[in-house]
């Protein structure tokens, strides 16, 4: 009996006259979006190929290393193209600087503000809106519908348990619903091997995992439809209620959760951090200057009465020691206005994960949220990317910043060795970077992407899982509560 009920919805499903128009268009919009996100990848990963290039030959061709600028990029990631989420917002690259802050800028969004208006619509965003209705459109009568029509009296005489009955419309149309539209999702996954997208084992895993996750997502719409057909009498009143649910779960909960994160922790503006740390510098910069006054002032104390001659041949005695002490007083400050910004950005960024997790937290509560978390953690393209990227790229900048330091100093006494052979008196050594023959950088160290492991993705995403997993089986009990109850009547 069971299989003849799940193989009755099927055939209800499958010859609906709105099943082929809304299975169409979801088809067509599930393959039109990963066709694009192809493509945007491939121009993403072609501008940044273009740019890395000019990067390394501008350091190919520098003639100094005090005229050495270098520039960090964000590698595009093939999982984007299923999962978008905030790629287009944070920055694509960084300068790499000790005297600049690490802060990815420069996205693609503020470059293209058309597209931060009409954003990218990609597979997460069809599934999270589109196929949540399509699940709703073809369940919410799945139950007050046969009522309306006499078949549940009907069938319920024949001593079929409520239970199995409810258990096949459920079996019934989530295959009915889910086996079509793999259809459009693998023949999305045959492009990417088509259009030779790179994807790496790790990718293929996590692509399966959104894949499993987003059947799970639209299994609870399904359980959720049984379970308010259950409760209502007439299909048109269970249509309204799980319409104002799934506003309310899509729509609102997801905004209303960051506007009160947004309200209970305040974060700092950019501009009271940037004031802070440009004051900082500003009061360093004037200890500097009083000191190097006091010191030039102390200097030539000794020489009270002196002749210019025997001045000139004091300076040209210790300048050199008095240029190094110079540079480490300088050294000095700059390290200590590199420690205050790195501490102000990381208070600052710990206050803004603060607001992240508790806005996450609340936004949980919609199933729609703990989806779109779990996806953009499985693609790689949550809120974490940009702590990602700039955590590697300030590393690396300390060790260019090292690397720089050294090669400038052999630099700065091959141009005295140099100046002093040529009897100029070693000034000449001053104007460095004025032309010449490149420098040799080819020992000098390369930006590594910042990777996830497979199992560092999965592990949080088990969280949002098993959270989707507790709301459908909430859902589907309670639907087995209200159906054992239900008035056939």
């Amino acid at each position: 009996m069971f299989k003849i009920l799940v193989e009755k919805e099927l055939k209800a499903i499958l010859q609906s006259p709105k099943f082929v128009a809304t299975f169409g268009v979801c088809s067509l919009l599930i393959l039109l979006s990963v066709f694009i996100g192809i493509k945007e990848y491939h121009s993403s990963v072609a501008q940044y190929e273009t740019a890395t290039q000019l990067v390394d030959q501008s350091l190919a061709e520098a003639t100094s290393f005090y005229a050495m600028t270098n520039t960090v990029y964000r590698k595009p990631s093939p999982m984007q193209i299923f999962v978008s989420g905030v790629s287009f917002d944070v920055g694509r690259l960084s300068k790499i600087s000790s005297s600049e802050d690490v802060k990815l800028e420069r996205s693609s969004y503020s470059e293209s503000p058309l597209f931060a208006v009409f954003r990218f619509i990609d597979f997460t965003f069809i599934v999270q809106v589109v196929l949540s209705l399509f699940a709703i459109l073809f369940t919410f009568d799945a139950i007050n519908g046969e009522r309306e029509s006499g078949t549940l009296k009907l069938a319920l005489s024949n001593a079929i348990p409520r239970g199995q009955y409810l258990f096949s419309k459920f079996v019934g149309s989530w295959l009915g619903l889910t086996i079509p539209l793999l259809i459009p999702i693998l023949i999305g996954v045959l492009l990417l091997m088509v259009l030779n997208v790179p994807m790496t084992g790790d990718d293929w895993a996590k692509l399966v995992a959104l894949i499993g996750v987003s059947i799970l997502y639209f299994t609870f719409f399904i359980a959720l439809s049984l379970l308010v057909s259950s409760i209502t009498k007439q299909s048109s009143v269970s249509f309204l209620v799980l319409l104002v649910v799934w506003i309310m779960l899509v729509l609102i909960v997801p905004r209303a959760a960051t506007m009160a994160a947004g309200q209970l922790v305040s974060v700092p503006t950019v501009a009271e951090n940037e004031s802070q740390k440009d004051r900082f510098r500003t009061d360093q910069q004037q200890l500097v200057q009083e000191w190097r006054q006091e010191a030039w002032k102390n200097r030539f104390t000794s020489l009270e009465g002196a002749s210019r001659e025997e001045r000139r041949a004091f300076y040209e005695a210790n300048r050199d020691a008095w240029e190094q002490e110079d540079r480490e007083v300088r050294s000095e400050m700059e390290l200590k206005v590199t420690e205050f910004n790195r501490k102000l950005n990381e208070e600052l960024r710990n206050i803004k994960f603060e607001q992240e997790r508790l806005a996450f937290l609340l936004s949980r509560f919609s199933p729609a949220s703990a989806y779109q978390l779990t996806a953009m953690n499985l693609g790689g393209t949550n809120t974490s990317i940009k702590k990602r990227y700039e955590d590697q790229m300030f590393a690396y900048r300390e060790t260019f910043s090292t690397y720089l330091t050294v090669k400038q100093q052999e630099e700065r006494d091959e141009r005295r060795r140099e100046a002093q052979k040529s009897g100029s008196g070693g000034r000449s050594f001053m104007f460095l970077g004025s032309g010449g023959e490149a420098v040799d950088a080819s020992d000098m160290p390369k930006f590594v992407e910042p990777k996830e492991s497979l199992s560092a993705v999965l592990r949080p995403s088990m969280i949002d899982f098993g959270l989707l997993s507790v709301f459908t089986v909430i859902a589907f009990a309670g639907a087995f509560v209200a159906f054992i109850r239900y008035d056939v009547r």
